[in-house]
């Protein structure tokens, strides 16, 4: 008769636990030292082995072939057989769910004033004792406070918070934590090799992350997936049988938001529904899938915080690049919030398509500034900008160094382009007409490398301004306020991309560095005369009231929290 894999490959000992090294260790040093309780309450999720660890701790205390209690049972003996498969007489297993009344507990109560009939203790391990009703639990604590010396109980519950608190202080509570993906994986693997099945290391992964911390669960969704008799097991049974998504077209579906390819992007929800996935489970891998370059954009690829192969890794990594932290952010969130309104929906995909598009369109926060700059064109607020060329390659370059006359290429290529510096140009600073040029174009030469540096990066290079250019060096200087957006630009290997982009745009190479204002800084611009208060109130009243704000706070579901007066700029 076939057994599942849970139970086949139950760990035995305290040893062979997977995931509970804490919790084993101090009952076996419990043991060692002949420290042990009266009463234990185990506390954790499903499938992370809270009555595995039970049936290890009766089997250690009354295991036959050792002289007393032991932290290696042999589970050979009568008594160690008898427990794994629930049939001793002294250790009896009790379900909390349906023997949950008072009359059973006081039934439990007169027969545990007999001793045990070979073994040293009688055992009474009460799963699930949640359950149990507040008659039957103030019926226990007499005997739980005061049992006799051949008794001891074992608790099991997913839900300590429902058993009472002086059931609870008369018992050694042990916290079981959810088993790391990284260490269900390892399990995995091992228990195929043994059946000699063969698999690919994605999908294992993917079971691992699947089963949530229980390592249960895990071996039940590889229990279905073998029962496909498909070999070798590989990723694409998860979608065709558990209807988990391929984790590559969810990464190909996050490579076309990231493009603005709102065609495409439909096209993509689509395939993933047509292949029998239901909007919520594409809602719940794509939280997933984002977390992930969430966790990537803001502390870089952490091995203990990001679980992924390394070919998915090498994709993970270059789409977290397509966005910035509060894009991945506002993402997670909102997507969080559309899950539970998708599963009530009657038109689930038409919100989700919704959500894809909004994610899809709205550039990645770009700042109000440029938001402003396209109604004033005509162009809504949430709509992709139009891709356009470096604005100072198709019009009056900046000198540095040599010009090359328009006529040698055609004027859509006329970019600048450096000669390599000896040491006297090295020394040699740029005039200040060109600072002056750059800082009046620099807008324009941000929204020009859109299609290179990506929306989010553009809209943190927003506040900054060009300040120097000389010896080989491009200053860039930050508000006092814009502390966050310089750090986010040092960090993640942006700021060579950024480097990297406006030497091609700028058409010379130069060593960049960026900077934070000092306040009382000599080139800071004059202060006007302090505005009476009616005055700032008037403007921010006019600018509230102003029909291109209203559009932006609109179309963005946004708040306004702060208003700062733009300094002019030279």
């Amino acid at each position: 008769m076939y057994t599942v894999l849970a139970r086949k490959y139950r760990s035995q000992t305290f040893d062979d636990v997977v995931g509970q090294d804490a919790s084993a260790k101090t009952l076996k040093n419990a043991i060692k030292t002949g420290r042990i309780a009266h009463a234990y309450l185990f506390c954790g999720t499903r499938g992370v082995g809270k009555t595995t660890i039970a049936r290890i701790l009766a089997k250690a205390l009354n295991c036959l072939a050792a002289d007393g209690p032991t932290i290696t049972p042999c589970c050979q003996c009568d008594s160690c057989v008898a427990i794994n498969t629930g049939e001793d007489i002294d250790v009896l297993e009790i379900d909390g769910a349906s023997n949950n009344g008072v009359d059973q507990v006081r039934e439990l109560r007169d027969n545990a004033i007999y001793r045990p009939a070979r073994a040293r203790y009688k055992i009474y391990i009460i799963d699930e004792v949640h359950m149990l009703t507040v008659a039957a639990f103030n019926a226990l604590l007499k005997i739980l406070e005061e049992p006799p010396a051949h008794v001891k109980f074992i608790f099991a519950t997913t839900e300590p918070n429902k058993v009472l608190a002086t059931i609870q202080s008369r018992c050694q509570r042990y916290d079981f934590r959810n088993i790391s993906v990284g260490a269900i994986a390892d399990h995995l693997k091992v228990l195929l090799n043994l059946e000699q099945i063969t698999f690919e290391d994605d999908l294992v992964l993917s079971v691992a992350k699947m089963a949530n911390g229980s390592m249960r669960d895990g071996l039940s969704l590889l229990d279905r997936l073998i029962s496909t008799g498909v070999t070798p097991l590989s990723v694409n049974l998860l979608e065709e049988f558990l209807g988990q998504p391929n984790i590559e077209r969810i990464y190909d579906l996050i490579q076309v938001m990231s493009q603005q390819d709102a065609a495409q992007a439909l096209i993509q929800v689509d395939a993933l529904i047509r292949n029998g996935l239901s909007e919520a489970q594409i809602v719940d891998a794509l939280i997933d899938a984002l977390r992930d370059l969430m966790i990537i954009c803001t502390a870089g690829m952490q091995p203990d915080l990001v679980v992924l192969t390394e070919q998915q890794k090498q994709k993970a990594e270059h789409l977290a690049r397509q966005f910035d932290a509060a894009a991945l952010i506002y993402m997670v969130t909102a997507l969080e919030k559309l899950r539970w309104t998708v599963k009530n929906s009657d038109t689930p995909r038409t919100l989700l398509e919704a959500a894809i598009l909004r994610f899809t369109l709205n550039d990645h926060f770009i700042n109000i500034d440029t938001l402003l700059a396209r109604l004033n064109t005509g162009q809504a607020p949430g709509a992709g900008a139009p891709k356009k060329k470096h604005p100072l390659a198709a019009s009056t370059p900046i000198p540095h160094r040599q010009t090359v006359t328009p006529t040698s290429r055609p004027a859509a290529q006329n970019r600048i382009e450096e000669t390599p510096p000896g040491p006297s140009d090295q020394a040699s600073p740029t005039s200040q007409g060109d600072i002056q040029t750059l800082k009046a174009q620099w807008e324009e030469v941000l929204i020009g490398l859109a299609d290179s540096l990506g929306p989010g990066t553009v809209s943190l290079l927003m506040k900054a301004r060009p300040t120097q250019w000389d010896n080989g060096n491009l200053t860039l200087q930050f508000d006092p306020s814009a502390k966050v957006q310089k750090g986010m630009c040092e960090s993640s290997g942006r700021a060579d991309t950024i480097k990297n982009a406006l030497q091609d745009c700028l058409g010379a190479r130069f060593n960049l560095t960026f900077t934070l204002q000092d306040t009382g800084a000599p080139d800071a611009p004059e202060q006007p005369a302090q505005a009476t208060a009616a005055e700032i109130r008037q403007k921010r009243n006019d600018l509230l009231n102003d029909p291109g704000v209203k559009t932006v706070l609109v179309g963005l579901n946004a708040t306004v929290t702060n208003i700062e007066e733009k300094k002019e700029r030279e």
